[in-house]
């Protein structure tokens, strides 16, 4: 990507372009909603929805009467988004929306942001409730730093390939998932990442919004008395320092001694300099070393 600078609020004087608004809409809650949400829902020519027949109930409820709803989704987006584009660059501004939340997370906003900025296209965020962060930031788990990872593929040996990757992380992890599969995918959390601490958080803003604190095992055993219902959020406990120093001190552990003096030869050391540091790795003798690739 090539350098761009957005001035948002500027005249954007002989483009003639309409601009591309993220507007947040609510989670749970219809008060969610911002008063600059409606308000930019209302001037906008179009909005964009990824379930028209929702959106339509959010419009209907604060008296919002586009020109035009426009379908976008995962389906539809190869055809609808340059379409879309083209209308902003006639001149329209286009208001996006997805079914809950912030657009662009975990639906194909992000595709329509991208056409958007090849093509000049200013991009203005309504910021709004979004269920990852509502999770966090009452789960009582670290807040300092933290991983969005979303929907986790439905094949198990993806789903612990994904994971795999966040074994040493010290950061909370984030994720979204249905009920039908929440007590699946805290098994093989507790299988992959041990038996943290984890909040599951549902139904988020609503009359029925309910956390649920504790270990891993806790938790499903909270679960077989207590069906799953509605929509969650899993908030999962990052690596302690040490399970993370562990897992950097033998990153190389399923590799082949050649493959550990390739990689720090692939890093620019020498022959010489990457056998003493595979020894200084594995706790052996550099002649050791020598003597195994010879």
């Amino acid at each position: 990507m090539s350098l761009t600078c957005q001035s948002s609020f500027q005249e954007q004087s002989g483009s003639g372009k309409g601009a591309l608004y993220l507007v947040a809409t609510p989670i749970g809650n219809l008060e969610d909603i911002t008063f600059r949400a409606i308000r930019t829902l209302k001037e906008c020519d179009i909005i964009a929805a990824e379930d028209t027949r929702q959106t339509r109930k959010l419009l209907t409820h604060f008296e919002i009467s586009p020109q035009m709803l426009f379908s976008y989704h995962e389906h539809n987006k190869a055809a609808s988004g340059p379409e879309l584009i083209r209308y902003i660059i006639e001149g329209k501004n286009l208001a996006l929306v997805s079914d809950a939340g912030l657009p662009a997370i975990s639906d194909p906003g992000a595709d329509l942001v991208k056409l958007a900025v090849e093509e000049g296209i200013p991009v203005i965020p309504i910021p709004g409730a979004n269920a990852a962060l509502s999770a966090l930031i009452a789960s009582g788990l670290p807040t300092d730093r933290f991983t969005f990872i979303g929907f986790l593929p439905r094949e198990r040996k993806e789903i612990e390939s994904i994971l795999g990757a966040f074994r040493s992380s010290q950061g909370t992890l984030l994720f979204y998932e249905s009920p039908h599969r929440v007590i699946k995918t805290l098994n093989i959390l507790q299988d992959v990442l041990g038996n943290r601490k984890v909040a599951l958080a549902r139904e988020l803003t609503k009359r029925y919004e309910e956390f649920v604190r504790g270990s891993i095992d806790e938790c499903l055993a909270f679960l077989q008395d207590h069906p799953p219902q509605g929509e969650y959020c899993l908030v999962v406990e990052g690596a302690s320092f040490q399970e993370e120093q562990e897992q950097l001190s033998s990153w190389w552990k399923d590799l082949t001694l050649e493959q550990h003096v390739a990689h720090y030869e692939s890093e620019g050391l020498s022959r010489k300099d990457a056998m003493k540091k595979t020894a200084g790795d594995r706790g052996v003798s550099k002649r050791d070393v020598y003597n195994a690739l010879i």
